[in-house]
């Protein structure tokens, strides 16, 4: 199936362990399991779901702010392994979701609500203090929004979140150095507080492009360090403040851009 929207061209192929894979003018954005929504096939994702599972006991309801909507595997992974959670997705590409909900179709009474409407548009509807964790995972043209990594951007996420929530952003980067995923650790730091990121080590060392994740909370943030060596690949751990160091934040009004994934680096 496939079908054109403000995105690109989407299109959802199934795969022959069962799962499907949603692809976006050719770039997968996300990977389904309709059988097992609990089962994330994506490395990145996978660590997203390690730190939920982290926060919050199975079973147990949370409210979450999903940043970025696709093809929804991770609202499924909240709603599945923690039934009754409230949860909110800022799409704005009404076309991509309709014809996600007709290709995935989703299961009743699953708690997601998907408005159309841009991250920094709609975190600004949300109530204060309403969030137990805000997830950005959201791309444009292989690339991280920039207007979702600054400090106007994060202060809004520090508004919404409780005092014991929980910030967890999808960044990529591969340049030496880590430019991008330093500035916006330095930025997140000031927003909301302490935390790690999960990496490859290949990718912590600058060696290799790919997803780098972040969490943050004004809390102690939890060990991940057993999850990171369990995984398949395993990542390593690292605390936000060390990558941070001296990088200055983000703003608005510096129109930083953002890195672009190289196509051969996601691409299939």
């Amino acid at each position: 199936m496939e079908r054109r929207t403000a995105s690109g061209l989407a299109s959802v192929e199934a795969q022959h362990d069962g799962t499907f894979v949603l692809r976006i003018d050719g770039s997968p954005q996300s990977q389904v399991d309709l059988a097992d929504p609990a089962h994330l096939p994506f490395e990145y994702m996978r660590r997203i779901g390690d730190v939920v599972d982290a926060i919050v006991p199975r079973r147990q309801p949370i409210a979450v702010l999903h940043v970025g909507g696709a093809a929804l595997s991770i609202p499924r992974y909240v709603a599945v392994t923690r039934p009754r959670s409230r949860q909110i997705v800022l799409e704005p590409d009404e076309d991509l979701t309709e014809f996600v909900r007709e290709a995935l179709p989703l299961p009743k009474r699953t708690g997601i609500k998907v408005r159309p409407v841009t991250g920094r548009a709609g975190i600004g509807e949300v109530y204060d203090d309403s969030m137990d964790v805000v997830i950005l995972d959201a791309f444009e043209h292989e690339a991280v929004p920039a207007n979702l990594v600054t400090a106007e951007f994060f202060g809004e996420c520090a508004r919404v979140l409780r005092p014991t929530g929980v910030l967890v952003a999808n960044l990529i980067d591969g340049k030496a150095g880590l430019p991008f995923v330093r500035r916006t650790a330095a930025t997140v730091r000031a927003a909301i507080g302490g935390g790690v990121v999960l990496a490859e080590r290949k990718i912590l060392r600058g060696k290799g492009f790919g997803n780098v994740i972040m969490v943050a909370s004004r809390q102690p943030v939890p060990d991940l360090t057993d999850a990171g060596r369990r995984a398949q690949p395993p990542y390593d751990v690292m605390p936000l403040d060390e990558l941070a160091g001296k990088a200055a934040p983000l703003t608005d009004a510096e129109n930083y851009i953002t890195p672009q994934a190289p196509p051969s680096v996601f691409r299939s």
